[in-house]
């Protein structure tokens, strides 16, 4: 419905542009909205005078590090200038607007993207979590599409620390609650504990929506005389310089002191909106369209404006409240969920009312779209804010942040698991896989995912435990996607440039695995201040290392988020680039699970076995150490491998898949016996002798480029005909055993069903059931 503001004289009186120009010399509280004195003087200079209160908010928070990514802009042009033409066939929407679109054929398209919440999520955890989730679901709305499924990557601290408990119970709430609400399935992401991680939590949501093709829409405002129209939730005081507060400042050794900063969410009103927007794109009511997220009503009108003619006129006092004691500044900067801003065609206004109405979504008509290039903001009628919007939202400043190499990490590398002991002996060496498959980070997460709603809406065709998500786009045909999320901070803390390489293999090879074809990419890159030379060295080798992967693999990046300030004090999180992979399948029917379901299939082991103990889940769970350089990466040899798992599958002649990554081999064989609870016997003198290597490092070495496969007997010829064909190492190491009492290695250990479960699955339960 559409509804009066509340009355604006209880709101007090706006700094107005004429007030501005009349007192130059008014002292302004810049530095406690963010932003550097030489930052306010350019400001002054844009404008040719101070900037109204109001100016001020818009400038804070559109020029903060996480709206504007000043310190990481000059390193993110790398995804654009490293493109091929086989990078551009299927990307019909790429970085800058709200989510990245891919062409998956049959007239469909998917739109994904990750971001963070990361300092909201340990301030108020449950709703920071909460409106991650449904920020990320907006901007997929903001495309055009019906959001589909949502994914989170999660980092805690130390699992026995206090405080952990705190943030993981709210956030796992926070996230099972909106999405849930939502009715939006929740089909994978990533649980890691350590203590680098203990004051900075990472929050990193996706989703994920589908559209035809003519149902995409774009987020500009074009048209003079279009009528700009915010709907959804009324405007409050949650959220107020959460962009420019509380996401672009580290955390002081005090503690959190910023709560007013996190935003409050509804999940209700949020599936309402979801609804009533697709309502709107089919009646074609809409001629653009932008979510209301981080900077609010600042970011809207000065990111529409910018990407359309250039001008708008807003009457800022037709915004609807939920407080009517907010000031102009605090609405403008407001971060209130559940909100979006379109721009709509006089002549269709009519039928928008309608339709918003029909929802019972509540409506405001601000201003409209104009030719004069300037984005003006009325109060009560009088001017507050008069500025060219390509300056607040486009051309903000950038920064060349100093540049360092660590001077800690040459001793790091230095420091390699080659001297750490190894088992020599059957009992140690089991010992060491229960240490392992128990290890919180190894672990089995069920007690998380559980709940979540992985099923909902029933197109769901694979979702945790497997290697990837798995999505049904169009039920007639079988068409789908695939879509997993990985990073390894601790490769990224030895290397920078191959983690985030590491990163990138992992994401693509669990959607290879499952029968899909990688095709595009989203990032979310968290890392400390970019105040620290030396961070600054870690996010120019990431950002090189993932630009230089995509662009050998041919996958674009098709958007994401930077998510700097990850610290407290001088102590930074270890470099964590999350990356999202999305695969398309043609026919889910055709999908493979990460374990055997049948009796008597052969195990084969994909890839080579090196030494590769370094970073290792073996050396920090059974030695407590990180050193060295993390694995090699054969980015060439990944497609290779993907290409195989393709051809497999589209033969039906694999029924199972794993990749090998955290944990090495061993780990991918419990997590296969557990999947489906059979058996399997194995034996390793085979891979040892072929790969000149020990037990241990057969057992635990984090290789890439491996995968194991179950297949039918009598598909074996088949399958290693193509192995053949292509190329690519395979060797048998054992078989599906339904009658066996677990996992046994052959000469060396044997783990019952029961007694892997028990570790496996106990650990998280025993530190947050309650």
């Amino acid at each position: 419905m559409t509804d009066t503001a509340a009355s604006p004289t209880t709101r007090g009186v706006a700094d107005t542009v004429s007030n501005a120009t009349a007192t130059p010399e008014k002292e302004q509280p810049y530095g406690a909205l963010g932003l550097k004195d030489d930052e306010y003087a350019r400001i002054r200079e844009i404008l040719g005078r101070r900037p109204t209160s109001g100016e001020l908010a818009m400038y804070s928070v559109m020029w903060s590090e996480h709206c504007s990514y000043k310190s990481s802009k000059n390193y993110l042009r790398q995804f654009g200038q490293k493109v091929t033409p086989a990078m551009k066939k299927n990307l019909m929407v790429g970085m800058g607007e709200n989510a990245g679109v891919i062409d998956v054929g049959e007239g469909w398209a998917v739109t994904f993207k990750i971001e963070s919440h990361n300092h909201p999520s340990y301030i108020e955890p449950f709703q920071g979590a909460a409106t991650g989730v449904g920020g990320i679901v907006r901007d997929i709305i903001s495309m055009g599409a019906r959001p589909v499924a949502v994914m989170d990557a999660l980092r805690f601290g130390d699992i026995n620390d206090p405080d952990t408990a705190r943030v993981v119970h709210g956030v796992v709430s926070g996230i099972s609650f909106y999405g849930n609400c939502l009715g939006l399935p929740n089909i994978g992401g990533e649980t890691v504990f350590d203590a680098v991680y203990q004051a900075n939590p990472l929050v990193n949501a996706l989703s994920v929506g589908v559209l035809r093709h003519e149902d995409l829409h774009l987020a500009n405002a074009t048209g003079a005389g279009n009528k700009v129209v915010l709907f959804g939730a009324r405007t409050g005081g949650d959220g107020i310089g959460g962009a420019s507060i509380l996401a672009s400042d580290t955390f002081s050794e005090g503690g959190p002191t910023k709560r007013p900063a996190v935003q409050v969410g509804d999940p209700f009103a949020e599936k309402v909106l979801i609804e009533c927007c697709l309502e709107l794109y089919r009646e074609k009511l809409v001629e653009g369209i932008q979510d209301l997220g981080a900077a609010g009503i600042s970011c809207a009108t000065s990111e529409l404006a910018s990407n359309g003619d250039g001008g708008m006129y807003i009457q800022l006092e037709n915004v609807l409240l939920r407080d009517p004691s907010l000031t102009a500044e605090e609405i403008l900067m407001s971060e209130s969920q559940e909100r979006m801003m379109a721009v709509v065609a006089p002549e269709k206004l009519d039928g928008f009312l309608a339709v918003t109405a029909k929802w019972d979504v509540e409506t405001s008509v601000l201003g409209e779209v104009t030719d004069t290039g300037r984005l003006i903001i009325d109060w009560n009628g009088e001017e507050i804010v008069n500025v060219d919007p390509r300056t607040v939202a486009v051309d903000g400043p950038v920064y060349d942040r100093p540049v360092a190499y660590p001077a800690w990490i040459d001793a790091l590398q230095a420091n390699t698991a080659t001297v750490l002991p190894r088992a020599t002996d059957a009992d140690t060496l089991r010992s060491q896989v229960l240490a392992l498959l128990g290890s919180p980070n190894q672990a089995d997460p069920s007690w998380i995912t559980d709940q979540y709603d992985r099923y909902v809406m029933g197109n769901t065709a694979l979702a945790f435990p497997d290697d990837g998500g798995m999505i049904r786009v169009d039920e007639e045909s079988g068409l789908g996607f695939t879509i997993s999320t990985d990073a390894n901070g601790r490769y990224c803390q030895l290397d920078p440039y191959r983690g985030a390489q590491l990163a990138l293999a992992e994401a693509y090879r669990n959607v290879a695995v499952t029968g899909a074809v990688p095709a595009a990419v989203s990032d979310c890159l968290n890392f400390g201040s970019p105040e620290n030379p030396e961070v600054m060295w870690q996010f120019g080798q990431a950002v090189e290392g993932l630009s230089d992967g995509c662009l050998q693999l041919e996958i674009p990046v098709t958007g994401g988020n930077v998510s700097f300030y990850n610290q407290t004090g001088d102590q930074p999180i270890h470099p964590t680039p999350v990356i999202a992979v999305l695969g398309v399948i043609d026919d889910v029917a055709r999908r493979v699970p990460s374990g055997w379901q049948d009796d008597g299939h052969n195990i084969y082991l994909l890839g080579v076995t090196r030494e590769e103990l370094d970073g290792s889940a073996w050396a920090g769970v059974v030695h407590d150490h990180l050193g060295g350089r993390p694995p090699v990466v054969d980015l060439d040899r990944e497609a290779a491998l993907a290409g195989l798992l393709h051809a497999a599958s589209q033969g039906a002649l694999i029924d199972s898949a794993h990749d090998l990554s955290e944990g090495g081999l061993v780990q991918a064989l419990a997590e296969s016996v557990l999947r489906f609870g059979v058996g399997a016997r194995v034996w390793l003198g085979d891979i040892c002798e072929r790969d000149g290597i020990d037990t241990s490092v057969a057992l635990f070495s984090e290789s890439t480029a491996r995968v194991i496969v179950s297949v039918p007997r009598e598909d074996d010829v088949k399958f290693l005909g193509l192995c053949e064909g292509r190329d690519y190492p395979v060797l048998r190491i054992g078989v599906t055993d339904a009658t066996a009492p677990g996992l046994e290695v052959q000469d060396q250990f044997t783990i019952s069903l029961d007694e892997l479960r028990a570790r496996h699955r106990g650990t998280l339960p025993a530190h947050f059931a309650s």
